[in-house]
């Protein structure tokens, strides 16, 4: 295609058309880019004229060039050159057609010839330059722009109103939404029957008539499970939770998907809708599933200056019981080779049995035994237990248990035991874009946690919030500012009463960097202990250098006091610092060096290295 566009009413609804209901172009041109492999040769020039002062489009159109490409790709053969050069006629008019110019004027020059008109198999010399020139023409608006019949309630979107862009992709766009919301309504087989685009040249404007056949309401068939597994078909079906005459609902498949990838008995899930309807306007769903493998390791590690070595790992045992059982088993090990008391060890084990009550409802059964030598207190503790895990959204999920624990406890107080049976309850919102490497969202992490004690223990209830966000700046994200909050309380016994580990401290990595580790506390009859209030603000900024390597500076404040709640009864400090992020295919390698700013708690230096952001 070169010089006029000529015949724009047939071809512009041709492109369009093809737009709307194939992304073959897309495959072909993969094929191509394929097949143009770096061959050793010389180097020619390549050049996009653009008669348009819109940088944005010169970007779209140079993002769209093979010829480009193969330029910085260093491609030199001249038959792959040639290739390029006559690939990138429609791929610079459906560019130019996204962003709604459909007049324009295209030429490829290859050594001043017109690539269209040199035969592709061509005996050609080195080439030493192409010219892409291109003139868009007039930028179209909608003229008319309608889509319809639509159900009660649904909206168009504001790029598909006469006068906006004429662009394909808000046309695309809005003749999915057509489609989508007359699925989202049990309509699983609506497509568009009929489309009218007609270019007006002399107005510049494009006018898009779409019309949209609902087909029939549509009831859930029969889940036709083609894979083998593991898992007893009896689990997956439970597991899905898709049932036989319930209503077409597109979200029902989403999260029929993501509770079987939440299992983690399969390393694959994939739902199909059949081709055709059953009787009755039935819809069957083809289920394909590939078992994960049964087991897994993994391991974590942070090394602090005054902490030591906090080294953790653990087993995973997937699909137990034949019914989608996850047993985990973990250790850790903290504080080796530290200068705030002993070792500490920690060993677990839970086993998880997904959709036990209902599809949205997983049942665990957990113990742990734990050592904690403290720089104020030595603990040797058990509990056991079991609870239910309630998902009521991807980002919402609550949890509540029944776990008994048990404590052996020497710190400035005396020797003590504690016994009691405790209700923790969870609940944790996250929004966050990346577990590992947050740059947008939110979280918000919940815990309450009464206990009635035995055997002269004192009954009360420990509380904690944790709180963040996060604000990524610029197209890439180049500079993040993240912000966390953290609250802790214990209402009720006094602290002598309260089994220390309940008890808050501040300092050190998770509080107060900078600081040195459980500094701040409170004094209790002339002995240092942890109080029954805590209150952490931390901020950070993490700028980008390298796509792989960051910087960092961050400011933590952390408060302990005697009481429940934060008053003038207790006492601050803070720490700041900088440190580096360095990206790896398992989160970011951290690196920090923070020094303390004010208040009580340390002096000097301290180093944190671990792996994924401080929070």
């Amino acid at each position: 295609m070169h010089g006029q566009t000529r015949g724009a009413r047939n071809s512009l609804t041709t492109a369009v058309t093809k737009i709307l209901r194939s992304h073959s172009v897309l495959c072909r041109v993969g094929l191509l880019v394929c097949a143009l492999s770096p061959v050793a040769a010389d180097a020619f020039e390549a050049a996009l004229r653009v008669s348009s002062a819109d940088q944005s489009l010169e970007q779209s159109l140079s993002n769209a060039s093979l010829v480009l490409a193969a330029k910085r790709d260093g491609i030199g053969n001249p038959q792959d050159i040639l290739a390029a050069a006559r690939a990138d006629y429609g791929r610079i008019v459906s560019a130019l057609y996204e962003q709604g110019y459909y007049g324009p004027t295209v030429s490829i020059l290859v050594d001043r010839r017109e690539a269209a008109e040199i035969p592709p198999l061509s005996q050609l010399g080195a080439v030493g330059r192409v010219e892409l020139i291109v003139t868009p023409g007039p930028a179209f608006k909608l003229g008319r722009a309608r889509i319809g019949p639509l159900p009660q309630g649904a909206v168009v979107s504001d790029e598909f109103q006469p006068g906006a862009p004429a662009r394909t992709s808000s046309i695309r766009d809005a003749a999915l939404a057509g489609v989508d919301s007359w699925r989202a309504v049990g309509h699983a087989k609506a497509q568009i029957d009929q489309q009218q685009i007609v270019a007006d040249h002399a107005q510049s404007n494009l006018d898009v008539s779409l019309r949209v056949e609902p087909g029939p309401r549509v009831t859930f068939g029969n889940l036709i499970i083609q894979s083998e597994s593991r898992v007893r078909e009896r689990r997956i079906r439970q597991i899905a939770g898709l049932r036989a005459g319930e209503p077409f609902d597109p979200k029902a498949l989403e999260r029929a998907a993501a509770r079987l990838r939440r299992a983690g008995s399969f390393a694959s899930v994939s739902l199909r809708e059949a081709d055709n309807l059953g009787p009755n306007d039935t819809l069957d769903v083809e289920l394909a599933l590939v078992d994960a493998k049964r087991r897994r390791l993994g391991f974590g590690a942070e090394l602090v200056s005054d902490e030591g070595l906090n080294i953790s790992g653990y087993w995973l045992h997937r699909n137990l019981l034949g019914g989608a059982e996850r047993l985990r088993i973990g250790a850790e090990v903290g504080g080796l080779a530290g200068a705030t008391g002993g070792p500490d060890y920690t060993l677990s084990a839970r086993l998880t049995r997904p959709s036990t009550f209902g599809t949205k409802t997983d049942l665990y059964v957990m113990g742990e035994l734990e050592r904690l030598d403290e720089p104020n207190y030595l603990s040797n503790q058990v509990s056991f237990g079991a609870g239910l895990i309630r998902y009521f959204s991807e980002q919402l999920t609550a949890e509540a248990g029944l776990v008994y624990r048990f404590s052996d406890v020497e710190d400035g107080l005396g020797s003590r035991t504690f016994s009691h049976l405790t209700l923790p309850i969870r609940a944790t919102w996250d929004r966050r874009d990346d577990m590992l490497n947050p740059t947008k969202g939110t979280y918000l992490d919940v815990d309450a946690m009464p206990f009635v004690g035995f055997g002269g223990s004192a009954s009360g209830g420990r509380g904690y919030l944790d709180a963040r966000a996060y604000r990524g700046l610029g197209d890439d994200n180049g500079v993040v500012f993240a912000g966390r909050l953290q609250f802790g309380t214990v209402v009720g016994p006094t602290i002598a009463d309260t089994p220390p580990d309940l008890l808050f401290f501040s300092g050190g990595s998770g509080t107060v960097r900078g600081q040195s580790y459980q500094t701040l506390s409170v004094t209790t009859g002339g002995v240092e202990t942890g109080g029954r209030s805590f209150l952490g603000v931390s901020g950070e900024a993490r700028v980008k250098i390298t796509d792989t390597i960051s910087a960092v500076g961050f400011y933590d404040i952390g408060y302990v006091g005697a009481n429940s709640f934060v008053d003038d009864t207790g006492d601050w400090h803070s720490g700041a610092g900088i440190g580096l992020r360095y990206q790896t295919g398992i989160g970011p390698i951290r690196f920090d060096v923070a020094t303390p700013v004010s208040g009580p708690g340390g002096s000097g230096v301290q180093v944190y290295i671990g792996i994924g952001q401080a929070f």
